[in-house]
């Protein structure tokens, strides 16, 4: 696992999938946590056009060619759908974040050779997340 968490961080930049504009929603905290790590990061979400100051990506396959290694926080029948992008885009790394994974999902990474993170740890908890009230 812990080969797996130092390959999804070689990446140059990352993506949040299902990023929200609620703070209480792990889309939000993943999100701010990337940025209080000054990672550079991706908001993706077709229903805002803002979170957190940073403009959104409606979709996956709009994502600039440097983002390798994304973060999953949505419902697991959303996930295999996103999982379906992430291999057509050439996604190399994907973190399933607790409540995303799902079978499915998680074979057709181990079918594409996808580097994968799932039933472990949080980001949030690997990088340190820090709630503030800004």
């Amino acid at each position: 696992m812990i080969l797996a968490i130092q390959q999804f961080f070689s990446s140059s930049a990352y993506a949040v999938i299902g990023a929200s504009n609620n703070r209480t929603k792990y889309g939000n905290k993943v999100l701010r946590c990337y940025m209080q790590h000054h990672y550079t990061v991706y908001p993706v979400n077709p229903n805002e056009p803002v979170i957190e100051g940073l403009n959104t990506i409606a979709n996956l396959a709009d994502l600039p060619d440097e983002v390798h290694s994304i973060s999953i926080i949505t419902p697991p029948t959303i996930t295999e759908k996103i999982i379906e992008q992430a291999i057509a885009k050439n996604i190399k790394h994907i973190w399933m974040q607790p409540g995303a994974e799902s079978s499915a999902a998680i074979q057709a990474c181990e079918r594409h050779g996808i580097n994968l993170i799932a039933g472990g740890p949080c980001i949030l908890v690997q990088l340190g997340f820090k709630e503030t009230g800004d």
